[in-house]
């Protein structure tokens, strides 16, 4: 990784030195957040079994994604979902 020495150095310069820094935590930040989960995956972050998870994914309150003969869920989608499977 690159050092920066904060001697002599403008705010301009800084700011351009911390740019390409800021961006690859953006793009880590992203890749986390659509990060594809497996079933077991979902079940374990639930404390579900696979017949409840297979009930909820039914009823609309979970979005999965079928890849061949995978089925994954996003991340972000289990996640929002934890509102409406409290009710």
């Amino acid at each position: 990784m690159n050092q920066i020495f904060l001697n002599g150095i403008t705010l301009q310069e800084l700011a351009a030195a911390l740019i390409p820094l800021l961006q690859i935590q953006n793009t880590a930040n992203l890749q986390s957040e659509n990060e594809l989960m497996t079933r077991d995956d979902v079940c374990k972050m639930l404390s579900f079994n696979k017949t409840s998870l297979w009930k909820h994914t039914r009823s609309g309150k979970l979005k999965s994604y079928a890849i061949g003969n995978r089925v994954l869920y996003k991340r972000t989608e289990v996640l929002e979902s934890l509102t409406y499977l409290k009710k």
